[in-house]
C-alpha cells in the first residue's frame, strides 16, 4: 500500500499495523527479540518507499510507523490484520485508508515456499557470458531475485536493497523475458503514441479488429 501511495504522489504520514494470530508464528513473535526483527523488516519496507521520492519526503523525514503483533491462541492459524494509512493530500487535507484482513496464515505462506523452490532451481540453471569473455557465469549465491517472496530482502555486499514490491516483480518478469530473448518491459509503448506508428499498426490489423474512434 505504501508503494502505491508514494508512486501516486500521495504522502503517507502515519502507518499503524495491528495483527493477532494463534499459530506457532504468533507464539514466536510474542518474544521481544523475535518481534523486534519483524518490526525492523516492516520498517525497512517503508524506508525504501520514502527514499524513492524526495519530492514528498525531505532527507531524514519518515512517516510515523507503529507495528503491533499479539499472540491469541484461540484464533489458531486464522490471522487477523488491521492496517491504517493516513496521508496528506491537497490543501492540507487528510486521507485515511483502513483495511481489515482475515486469512489462514499458513495458506498464504505455503505457495511462497513452492515459488521460492521453483524460481531458485530455475536461476541455478541460468548462466551468462559477457561479450568478449569465454567463461560462463552463474548468479551470485545470495539470490536477491527471490526478494519478491520475502519480507526482508538479502542482497550481496555492495548491492542495493530493494523493498518495493512492484520493482521486485518487474525484475523477475524481465529476467524471464531475457531468458527467452525478449526485450525488457518498459511500458512506454511509444509505438502507440505517435500518429505515424499508429497508422502502421492500423493498416496491419484485420478489419474486424480495428477500433473506430468518434
Amino acid at each position: 500500500m505504501v508503494d502505491f501511495l508514494v508512486s501516486a504522489g500521495i504522502k503517507p504520514v502515519s502507518i499503524v499495523s495491528y495483527n493477532h494470530l494463534g499459530n506457532n508464528d504468533g507464539k514466536n513473535l510474542s518474544a521481544p527479540s523475535q518481534f523486534r526483527s519483524k518490526e525492523i523488516s516492516k520498517s525497512n519496507v517503508v524506508d525504501d518507499m520514502v527514499a524513492s521520492n524526495r519530492i514528498l519526503f525531505e532527507e531524514d523525514e519518515h512517516p510515523d510507523h507503529v507495528v503491533v503483533i499479539k499472540y491469541v491462541p484461540y484464533v489458531a492459524d486464522s490471522k487477523r490484520a488491521m492496517d491504517e494509512y493516513t496521508s496528506e493530500i491537497f490543501m492540507g487535507g487528510k486521507n485515511t485508508i483502513a483495511m481489515h484482513n482475515t486469512c489462514e496464515d499458513s495458506l498464504l505462506a505455503t505457495p511462497l515456499i513452492y515459488d521460492l523452490v521453483i524460481l531458485g532451481e530455475l536461476c541455478q540453471r541460468v548462466q551468462v557470458k559477457k561479450e568478449g569473455e569465454t567463461e560462463w557465469e552463474s548468479f551470485h549465491p545470495v539470490l536477491s531475485i527471490l526478494s519478491y517472496m520475502l519480507k526482508a530482502p538479502l542482497v550481496p555486499n555492495g548491492a542495493p536493497v530493494v523493498n518495493a514490491l512492484f520493482t521486485q516483480r518487474c525484475a523477475i518478469v524481465n529476467l524471464m523475458r531475457a531468458c527467452l530473448g525478449l526485450a525488457p518491459d518498459n511500458h512506454m509503448t511509444l509505438e502507440h503514441r505517435f500518429e505515424s506508428t499508429l497508422a502502421a499498426f492500423s493498416s496491419d490489423e484485420p478489419a474486424n479488429k480495428k477500433m473506430r474512434l468518434g
